[in-house]
Protein backbone atom coordinates (compact mmCIF):
# COMPACT_ATOMS: atom_id res chain seq x y z
CA UNK A 1 0.00 0.00 0.00
CA UNK A 2 1.49 3.31 -1.07
CA UNK A 3 1.78 6.07 1.55
CA UNK A 4 -0.12 9.28 0.74
CA UNK A 5 1.99 12.01 -0.83
CA UNK A 6 2.27 15.29 1.06
CA UNK A 7 4.00 18.57 0.40
CA UNK A 8 7.19 18.39 2.52
CA UNK A 9 7.28 22.20 2.71
CA UNK A 10 4.36 21.99 5.16
CA UNK A 11 6.40 19.92 7.60
CA UNK A 12 8.99 22.36 8.93
CA UNK A 13 10.54 21.89 12.37
CA UNK A 14 8.70 24.85 13.89
CA UNK A 15 5.33 23.32 12.99
CA UNK A 16 6.37 19.92 14.31
CA UNK A 17 7.53 21.48 17.59
CA UNK A 18 4.23 23.37 17.78
CA UNK A 19 2.19 20.15 17.49
CA UNK A 20 4.31 18.43 20.15
CA UNK A 21 3.96 21.45 22.46
CA UNK A 22 0.18 21.53 21.93
CA UNK A 23 -0.10 17.86 22.82
CA UNK A 24 2.00 18.35 25.94
CA UNK A 25 0.22 21.44 27.25
CA UNK A 26 -3.26 20.98 25.77
CA UNK A 27 -3.31 24.71 25.16
CA UNK A 28 -2.48 26.55 21.93
CA UNK A 29 -1.58 29.79 23.70
CA UNK A 30 1.04 28.07 25.89
CA UNK A 31 2.37 26.10 22.91
CA UNK A 32 2.68 29.27 20.82
CA UNK A 33 4.59 30.98 23.63
CA UNK A 34 6.92 27.97 23.96
CA UNK A 35 7.64 28.07 20.21
CA UNK A 36 8.09 31.88 20.18
CA UNK A 37 5.07 32.42 17.91
CA UNK A 38 2.24 34.90 18.16
CA UNK A 39 -1.11 33.17 18.62
CA UNK A 40 -2.57 33.94 15.15
CA UNK A 41 0.59 32.60 13.44
CA UNK A 42 0.52 29.44 15.56
CA UNK A 43 -3.16 28.86 14.79
CA UNK A 44 -2.52 29.33 11.07
CA UNK A 45 0.43 26.90 11.10
CA UNK A 46 -1.69 24.28 12.81
CA UNK A 47 -4.60 24.67 10.36
CA UNK A 48 -2.25 24.58 7.34
CA UNK A 49 -0.61 21.40 8.65
CA UNK A 50 -3.94 19.68 9.25
CA UNK A 51 -5.10 20.72 5.79
CA UNK A 52 -1.92 19.28 4.25
CA UNK A 53 -2.41 16.02 6.15
CA UNK A 54 -6.09 15.84 5.34
CA UNK A 55 -6.87 15.00 8.96
CA UNK A 56 -7.41 16.86 12.25
CA UNK A 57 -4.56 16.57 14.73
CA UNK A 58 -6.56 17.89 17.70
CA UNK A 59 -10.08 18.05 19.01
CA UNK A 60 -10.79 21.63 20.17
CA UNK A 61 -12.99 22.13 23.22
CA UNK A 62 -13.61 24.70 25.94
CA UNK A 63 -10.85 23.26 28.16
CA UNK A 64 -8.23 23.35 25.45
CA UNK A 65 -7.27 20.71 22.88
CA UNK A 66 -6.81 16.93 22.88
CA UNK A 67 -4.82 14.96 20.26
CA UNK A 68 -6.81 12.77 17.90
CA UNK A 69 -5.56 9.33 16.90
CA UNK A 70 -3.80 11.01 13.96
CA UNK A 71 -2.41 13.62 16.33
CA UNK A 72 -0.99 11.00 18.69
CA UNK A 73 0.74 9.22 15.81
CA UNK A 74 2.12 12.53 14.53
CA UNK A 75 3.40 13.50 18.00
CA UNK A 76 5.15 10.14 18.51
CA UNK A 77 6.99 10.37 15.21
CA UNK A 78 7.44 14.12 15.54
CA UNK A 79 9.30 13.74 18.83
CA UNK A 80 11.65 11.22 17.19
CA UNK A 81 12.27 13.63 14.28
CA UNK A 82 13.01 16.51 16.65
CA UNK A 83 15.35 14.38 18.74
CA UNK A 84 17.25 13.30 15.64
CA UNK A 85 17.49 16.93 14.54
CA UNK A 86 18.83 17.91 17.98
CA UNK A 87 21.37 15.09 17.71
CA UNK A 88 22.36 16.36 14.26
CA UNK A 89 22.97 19.86 15.66
CA UNK A 90 24.95 18.41 18.55
CA UNK A 91 27.07 16.33 16.16
CA UNK A 92 27.75 19.40 14.01
CA UNK A 93 28.76 21.36 17.11
CA UNK A 94 31.04 18.51 18.22
CA UNK A 95 32.60 18.32 14.75
CA UNK A 96 33.45 22.01 14.95
CA UNK A 97 35.23 21.24 18.25
CA UNK A 98 37.13 18.34 16.68
CA UNK A 99 34.86 15.50 17.88
CA UNK A 100 34.23 13.19 14.95
CA UNK A 101 32.79 10.05 16.58
CA UNK A 102 30.43 9.15 19.43
CA UNK A 103 30.74 5.82 21.24
CA UNK A 104 27.92 4.72 23.55
CA UNK A 105 28.98 2.80 26.65
CA UNK A 106 26.40 1.14 28.89
CA UNK A 107 27.67 -0.13 32.24
CA UNK A 108 26.56 -1.47 35.60
CA UNK A 109 26.99 0.44 38.82
CA UNK A 110 29.87 -1.76 39.96
CA UNK A 111 31.93 -0.94 36.87
CA UNK A 112 31.13 2.77 37.04
CA UNK A 113 31.92 3.24 40.71
CA UNK A 114 35.05 1.07 40.83
CA UNK A 115 36.82 1.16 37.48
CA UNK A 116 35.54 3.28 34.61
CA UNK A 117 36.12 6.94 35.62
CA UNK A 118 39.96 6.94 35.41
CA UNK A 119 39.89 4.71 32.34
CA UNK A 120 37.49 6.95 30.43
CA UNK A 121 39.44 10.04 31.51
CA UNK A 122 42.60 8.44 30.15
CA UNK A 123 40.91 7.60 26.86
CA UNK A 124 39.57 11.15 26.53
CA UNK A 125 43.14 12.44 26.74
CA UNK A 126 44.34 9.84 24.24
CA UNK A 127 41.51 10.25 21.72
CA UNK A 128 39.87 13.68 22.16
CA UNK A 129 38.12 13.30 18.80
CA UNK A 130 35.96 10.50 20.28
CA UNK A 131 33.06 11.49 22.52
CA UNK A 132 32.17 8.69 24.95
CA UNK A 133 28.57 8.69 26.20
CA UNK A 134 28.02 6.66 29.38
CA UNK A 135 24.68 5.23 30.59
CA UNK A 136 24.17 3.32 33.83
CA UNK A 137 21.96 0.20 33.78
CA UNK A 138 21.63 -3.15 35.55
CA UNK A 139 23.63 -5.98 34.00
CA UNK A 140 20.78 -7.63 32.09
CA UNK A 141 19.84 -4.34 30.44
CA UNK A 142 23.48 -3.60 29.64
CA UNK A 143 23.73 -6.78 27.59
CA UNK A 144 20.34 -6.14 25.95
CA UNK A 145 21.43 -2.60 25.01
CA UNK A 146 24.53 -3.91 23.23
CA UNK A 147 22.66 -6.71 21.48
CA UNK A 148 19.89 -4.35 20.30
CA UNK A 149 22.30 -1.66 19.07
CA UNK A 150 21.45 0.96 21.71
CA UNK A 151 25.00 0.75 23.09
CA UNK A 152 28.35 0.08 21.41
CA UNK A 153 30.11 -1.31 24.49
CA UNK A 154 28.67 -2.94 27.60
CA UNK A 155 30.39 -3.52 30.95
CA UNK A 156 28.57 -5.82 33.37
CA UNK A 157 28.86 -8.58 35.95
CA UNK A 158 29.14 -12.00 34.31
CA UNK A 159 25.87 -13.92 34.26
CA UNK A 160 23.51 -12.64 31.54
CA UNK A 161 23.23 -14.57 28.26
CA UNK A 162 25.87 -13.08 25.95
CA UNK A 163 25.53 -15.44 22.98
CA UNK A 164 26.25 -13.65 19.72
CA UNK A 165 28.44 -10.98 21.34
CA UNK A 166 32.21 -10.59 21.50
CA UNK A 167 32.90 -10.85 25.26
CA UNK A 168 36.16 -10.28 27.16
CA UNK A 169 36.99 -10.33 30.87
CA UNK A 170 37.21 -6.80 32.25
CA UNK A 171 38.02 -6.74 35.99
CA UNK A 172 37.20 -8.69 39.17
CA UNK A 173 35.58 -7.43 42.34
CA UNK A 174 34.57 -8.78 45.76
CA UNK A 175 31.28 -8.38 47.59
CA UNK A 176 31.39 -7.59 51.31
CA UNK A 177 28.72 -7.34 53.99
CA UNK A 178 27.66 -3.80 55.05
CA UNK A 179 26.33 -3.42 58.59
CA UNK A 180 25.36 -0.68 61.05
CA UNK A 181 27.90 -0.03 63.81
CA UNK A 182 27.24 -2.35 66.73
CA UNK A 183 25.29 -4.91 64.67
CA UNK A 184 25.38 -8.48 66.01
CA UNK A 185 27.06 -9.72 62.81
CA UNK A 186 29.83 -7.11 62.85
CA UNK A 187 33.31 -8.66 62.86
CA UNK A 188 36.49 -9.10 60.86
CA UNK A 189 36.52 -12.79 59.89
CA UNK A 190 34.78 -13.96 56.69
CA UNK A 191 31.12 -14.82 57.22
CA UNK A 192 28.98 -17.27 55.24
CA UNK A 193 26.03 -15.63 53.50
CA UNK A 194 23.69 -18.32 54.90
CA UNK A 195 24.37 -16.98 58.40
CA UNK A 196 22.88 -13.61 57.45
CA UNK A 197 19.51 -14.82 56.20
CA UNK A 198 17.62 -14.10 59.42
CA UNK A 199 18.24 -10.40 58.76
CA UNK A 200 16.29 -7.95 56.62
CA UNK A 201 18.18 -7.02 53.44
CA UNK A 202 18.60 -3.89 51.36
CA UNK A 203 19.49 -4.51 47.72
CA UNK A 204 19.30 -3.11 44.21
CA UNK A 205 16.39 -3.16 41.79
CA UNK A 206 15.31 -6.15 39.70
CA UNK A 207 17.76 -7.14 36.98
CA UNK A 208 20.85 -6.22 39.00
CA UNK A 209 23.47 -8.97 39.11
CA UNK A 210 23.97 -8.33 42.83
CA UNK A 211 20.31 -9.02 43.65
CA UNK A 212 20.21 -12.12 41.47
CA UNK A 213 23.30 -13.57 43.16
CA UNK A 214 21.80 -12.97 46.61
CA UNK A 215 18.48 -14.58 45.69
CA UNK A 216 20.18 -17.59 44.12
CA UNK A 217 22.42 -18.05 47.16
CA UNK A 218 19.43 -17.86 49.51
CA UNK A 219 17.55 -20.46 47.42
CA UNK A 220 20.60 -22.75 47.44
CA UNK A 221 20.60 -22.51 51.24
CA UNK A 222 16.91 -23.48 51.31
CA UNK A 223 15.93 -20.05 52.59
CA UNK A 224 14.18 -16.93 51.33
CA UNK A 225 15.97 -13.60 51.11
CA UNK A 226 14.13 -11.16 53.41
CA UNK A 227 14.25 -8.29 50.96
CA UNK A 228 13.01 -5.20 52.73
CA UNK A 229 13.91 -2.45 50.29
CA UNK A 230 15.26 -2.10 46.75
CA UNK A 231 17.02 1.04 45.54
CA UNK A 232 18.92 2.17 42.45
CA UNK A 233 22.37 3.12 43.77
CA UNK A 234 25.08 1.94 46.15
CA UNK A 235 24.89 5.27 47.99
CA UNK A 236 21.16 4.75 48.59
CA UNK A 237 21.90 1.24 49.89
CA UNK A 238 24.34 2.77 52.39
CA UNK A 239 21.78 5.31 53.61
CA UNK A 240 19.19 2.56 54.20
CA UNK A 241 21.68 0.47 56.18
CA UNK A 242 22.77 3.52 58.20
CA UNK A 243 19.11 4.13 59.09
CA UNK A 244 18.93 0.63 60.58
CA UNK A 245 16.54 -0.74 57.96
CA UNK A 246 18.62 -3.78 57.10
CA UNK A 247 22.00 -5.10 56.00
CA UNK A 248 23.47 -5.21 52.51
CA UNK A 249 26.28 -6.47 50.31
CA UNK A 250 28.32 -4.16 48.08
CA UNK A 251 31.56 -4.38 46.09
CA UNK A 252 34.43 -3.71 48.50
CA UNK A 253 35.96 -0.82 46.53
CA UNK A 254 32.57 0.93 46.41
CA UNK A 255 31.69 0.07 50.02
CA UNK A 256 34.77 1.52 51.71
CA UNK A 257 34.01 5.23 51.13
CA UNK A 258 30.33 4.65 52.00
CA UNK A 259 31.28 2.83 55.22
CA UNK A 260 33.64 5.65 56.19
CA UNK A 261 31.20 8.44 55.43
CA UNK A 262 28.21 6.82 57.16
CA UNK A 263 29.91 5.20 60.18
CA UNK A 264 29.08 1.68 59.04
CA UNK A 265 31.04 -1.56 59.26
CA UNK A 266 32.03 -4.07 56.57
CA UNK A 267 32.82 -7.77 56.81
CA UNK A 268 34.11 -10.22 54.17
CA UNK A 269 31.79 -12.90 52.80
CA UNK A 270 33.28 -16.39 52.59
CA UNK A 271 31.09 -17.55 49.69
CA UNK A 272 32.76 -18.16 46.30
CA UNK A 273 30.02 -16.22 44.46
CA UNK A 274 31.05 -13.06 46.36
CA UNK A 275 34.14 -12.90 44.13
CA UNK A 276 32.79 -11.75 40.77
CA UNK A 277 34.02 -11.43 37.20
CA UNK A 278 33.07 -8.26 35.34
CA UNK A 279 32.96 -8.54 31.56
CA UNK A 280 32.99 -6.25 28.55
CA UNK A 281 30.98 -6.94 25.38
CA UNK A 282 30.70 -5.50 21.88
CA UNK A 283 28.87 -6.72 18.78
CA UNK A 284 30.90 -8.79 16.30
CA UNK A 285 30.41 -6.11 13.61
CA UNK A 286 31.72 -3.27 15.81
CA UNK A 287 33.77 -0.68 13.91
CA UNK A 288 37.43 0.17 14.51
CA UNK A 289 36.68 3.05 16.90
CA UNK A 290 34.59 0.84 19.18
CA UNK A 291 37.20 -1.93 19.08
CA UNK A 292 39.94 0.60 19.93
CA UNK A 293 38.08 1.78 23.04
CA UNK A 294 37.29 -1.81 24.04
CA UNK A 295 40.95 -2.76 23.76
CA UNK A 296 41.99 0.32 25.76
CA UNK A 297 39.67 -0.68 28.61
CA UNK A 298 40.94 -4.25 28.85
CA UNK A 299 43.25 -4.98 31.81
CA UNK A 300 46.04 -6.08 29.43
CA UNK A 301 46.17 -2.58 27.90
CA UNK A 302 49.28 -0.62 28.87
CA UNK A 303 47.38 2.58 28.17
CA UNK A 304 44.59 1.58 30.57
CA UNK A 305 47.11 0.78 33.30
CA UNK A 306 48.82 4.12 32.77
CA UNK A 307 45.47 5.95 32.86
CA UNK A 308 44.56 4.35 36.17
CA UNK A 309 47.99 5.00 37.67
CA UNK A 310 47.73 8.67 36.69
CA UNK A 311 44.55 9.07 38.73
CA UNK A 312 45.48 7.07 41.82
Amino acid sequence: MNAPRHNPARFDFVSIRLVVACARSGNLTEAARECHLVLPAASRRLRDLERALGSALFERHSRGMTPTATGLAFVERGIAVLQEFDHLLADVADARKGVVRHVRVCAGTAAITQFLPPLLAGYARRAPEVQVELEEQVSQRVVASVREGRADIGVFVAGPDTRGLDVRDFRKDELVLILPAGHRLAGRSPLAFAETLDEHWISLNAGAALLQAQQQAATAAGRTLKLRMQVRSFDAVGHMVAAGLGIAALPKASARPIVGAMNLRWRPLSDAWARRQLQLAIRPDADDTVVALRDFLLPTSRNAKAARAGIE
